[in-house]
């Protein structure tokens, strides 16, 4: 059980794991909060000394903590913000490994979802063939009803996992509400909203039947495509801790040896992860939000096959305008138009000046244009995005954080296939696809239709609506009619807790008298 005392021991052993490989050190000065550069002159006392990269550090240090911290690590890779560039840059090369499980564990947990013996749901299972910070993959075979054979994948769910993340939750909730209570920057950057999709995304992430539906969503949305798919779902084989899906034989998009040797088209392949991405994001506003290289595969067939789909992304129509208009005001230079949108879309507050954000915006976007593709650093453009978002008060935006994660991942993949790749020029024809048939004139139809559709089923429920006040009224009516008299067990209940409020009141102030004492003597 969480507790705020086991909260700070937690967070305080955390804090001296990522001092002692250095992490802390790593941490941009300007982005901690007021008051605790002391703390962070500490860290480095003990700090170990070694000849390890300070990425490998990092990942050693994550490790140690456990699951939850590994995929903190990977979500906060998005926020250079909250953590510096640099440090950002290293927990974007932090891969997802944790030591194994064992096999009698995995086949515990598959009798138990299944009730039945592993034997009986598979013809044969292999030993753990990857191992990550929620689940583990083995390879098994399954007999189909004609005697044949089919290779399957099977993802177990890790034991225990689930209380882990729990408590380290807790303790990350803790740590943001401290850190927006203690600094306005705090506040402006959502620490809590943060912590919030974070819990989102790995819940889901526990539950391995809603990974298959993803999996099965992504499938139909993506059915009519010739350069893309995902591995189709096992449902017999498949429950809330176990995932079974086809086996993929392809070759790993990381892989540029064995795809030139397949004969594949490597260029070609870089324009199809970008595009696939932009399209699924766009067209239907379901995005697979972990592609990187070992998520991704090319089958015999020149495909791009996409598995492991436990984080997906999602974006509302007001999200996928705001997307394809700023992507289209970026490839058309159009800077006033861009920052309009961001008006609009209310993530700049009203009191600053249009024509002042556009000037910011062009800052940004200029040299995207007057550069070759390959000499372009996404770390500086996100550095220096990320600074005229606090020149404008722009809040974070939890609802995009996993689309602005999963852009960068997959600018990285497809520029390591082909390193003189234009993003600009690849985005180009899904972006006005997207504007031409959701803005033009046929999208302007659809919502009238809409909005008719709306407004006439409101009018169905327009009786009910009425009805239903009015029964509200009569019982405001009949209760307030003598005043409002509380229960004596309600009046006894709120006595306890004015005095658990007074009793912790009091230690506070007695907490904070002792620091102010400390702050003179010392």
């Amino acid at each position: 059980m969480a507790t705020p005392l086991g909260d700070f021991l937690r967070l305080a052993h955390a804090g001296f794991v990522l001092a002692r490989e250095g992490v802390l050190s790593r941490i941009d000065p300007d982005l901690l909060p007021p008051g605790s550069e002391p703390l962070f002159r500490l860290a480095r006392l003990v700090e170990r000394r070694g000849p390890a990269s300070s990425a490998e550090r990092l990942g050693a240090a994550l490790s140690r903590l456990g699951p939850s911290y590994v995929k903190l690590g990977q979500f906060l890779a998005t926020r250079p913000d909250v953590v510096g560039p640099q440090l950002a840059h290293d927990l974007e090369l932090l891969q997802d490994r944790m030591p194994p499980f064992p096999q009698a564990v995995a086949d515990a947990t598959i009798a138990r979802n299944f009730d039945r013996p592993t034997g009986a749901v598979y013809a044969t299972l292999s030993g753990p063939l990857a191992a990550a910070s929620i689940a583990q993959v083995h390879q098994g075979t399954v007999l189909g009803a004609d005697g044949t054979t089919r290779r399957v994948a099977v993802k177990v769910l890790r034991p225990d996992v689930q209380r882990r993340f729990r408590v380290d939750l807790s303790s990350f909730y803790r740590a943001a509400r401290l850190g927006e209570r203690a600094s306005p920057e705090g506040r402006r950057l959502r620490l809590v909203a943060v912590v919030d999709t974070l819990a989102r995304s790995v819940a889901m992430e526990m539950d391995l039947r809603l990974e298959a539906a993803a999996l099965s969503e992504l499938a139909q949305n993506t059915e009519a495509e010739e350069d893309f798919r995902v591995p189709a779902v096992d449902w017999d084989r498949t429950g809330r801790e176990v995932l079974t899906t086809e086996w993929i034989d392809g070759v790993k998009l990381n892989d540029a040896e064995g795809l030139r040797a397949a004969g594949h088209d490597l260029p070609a392949l870089g324009r199809i992860v970008m595009q696939s991405f932009l399209r699924h994001a766009l067209r239907d506003g379901f995005f697979h939000a972990d592609m990187h290289p070992g998520n991704l595969f090319v089958d015999p067939q020149g495909r791009l096959v996409a598995v492991d789909c436990g984080i997906m992304g999602r974006l509302g129509h007001k999200e996928r305008r705001f997307l394809a208009e700023i992507l289209y005001g970026f490839i058309t230079r159009d800077w006033l138009r861009t920052a309009q949108v961001h008006f609009e879309a209310g993530y700049v507050p009203p009191h600053h000046s249009v024509e002042d954000f556009a000037q910011a915006i062009r800052a940004i976007g200029e040299p995207i244009h007057s550069r070759p593709a390959d000499q372009i650093s996404m770390a500086k453009l996100l550095t220096l995005l990320f600074e005229v978002t606090a020149l404008f008060d722009m809040k974070t935006r939890p609802e995009l954080l996993l689309l602005q994660k999963t852009m960068v991942v997959v600018e990285g993949v497809a520029r390591n296939l082909d390193p003189r790749l234009d993003m600009w020029k690849t985005a180009e024809p899904v972006v006005r696809t997207w504007i031409e048939r959701n803005l033009g004139p046929a999208g302007r139809l659809e919502e009238v239709a809409d909005g008719f559709g709306a407004l006439g089923r409101s009018l169905q429920t327009l009786p009910e609506l009425i009805a239903q006040g009015q029964r509200i009224a009569t019982q405001l009516d009949a209760a307030t009619r003598d005043g409002i008299a509380l229960a004596p067990e309600t009046m006894e209940a709120i006595g306890r807790a004015e005095g658990r409020g007074n009793r912790w009141m009091t230690i506070a102030l007695w907490v904070i008298a002792g620091l102010l004492a400390g702050h003179l003597l010392f």
